[in-house]
């Protein structure tokens, strides 16, 4: 039985898209060290992302982006960044591990929900992994185009250096307009 595992990084920062990845490991072919991409350092997921992408059966890398968390909401949004996932498998799975408390709505494989998931199950480790690195790197490129906001140093998250930049330089493009920090600078609140 082919078994991806589906999850996602990204849904508690006020800026960029939601990623979410899905990954059919191959049980021929093991890989060592994985876990919740929380609980690795950063130089042992990047190892770890060419790791899966080299090694897995199929893997998948999807988003949605700040103006689909903005129209949709974050919880619908990240189901939409992991349904694009699994679409995007190059094989059909016959299940779908996914990290969390709920299944993306609209899924017609058999799904099951894993509370956790990231750090008991390989293939939402796997998928964990993929969505965190691909994550990060889209906020060190923001940090490239926006230095001023320190997006390297806290990706997004609702940090008091965050607060602080946008108190400074005000909200840019992908800010997400419809969380709470962004309405308020906006004067929306």
């Amino acid at each position: 039985m082919k078994i991806a595992g589906v999850d996602e990084a990204g849904r508690g920062p006020l800026v960029g898209s939601v990623v979410a990845a899905a990954v059919i490991l191959d049980p021929n072919n093991p890989i060592e060290g994985l876990n919740d991409s929380k609980k690795l350092t950063e130089k042992k997921r990047e190892k770890l992302f060419v790791e899966i992408q080299e090694k897995a059966l199929a893997w998948s890398i999807a988003e949605a982006t700040h103006e689909e968390i903005d129209q949709l909401n974050i919880l619908q949004a990240t189901f939409l960044a992991m349904r694009r996932a699994v679409a995007g498998l190059s094989i059909q799975p016959d299940k779908v591990l996914v990290d969390g408390n709920q299944i993306p709505k609209g899924l017609t494989i058999d799904c099951e929900a894993i509370v956790g998931g990231d750090a008991t199950h390989a293939e939402i480790s796997a998928a964990s992994i993929l969505a965190k690195v691909t994550r990060d790197r889209q906020m060190l490129l923001l940090d490239q185009e926006y230095p001023q906001y320190a997006f390297a140093k806290h990706k997004g998250y609702p940090t008091k250096a965050h607060f602080d930049a946008i108190a400074e330089f005000g909200v840019i493009e992908q800010h997400r307009r419809s969380y709470k920090p962004v309405k308020k600078a906006l004067g929306l609140e």
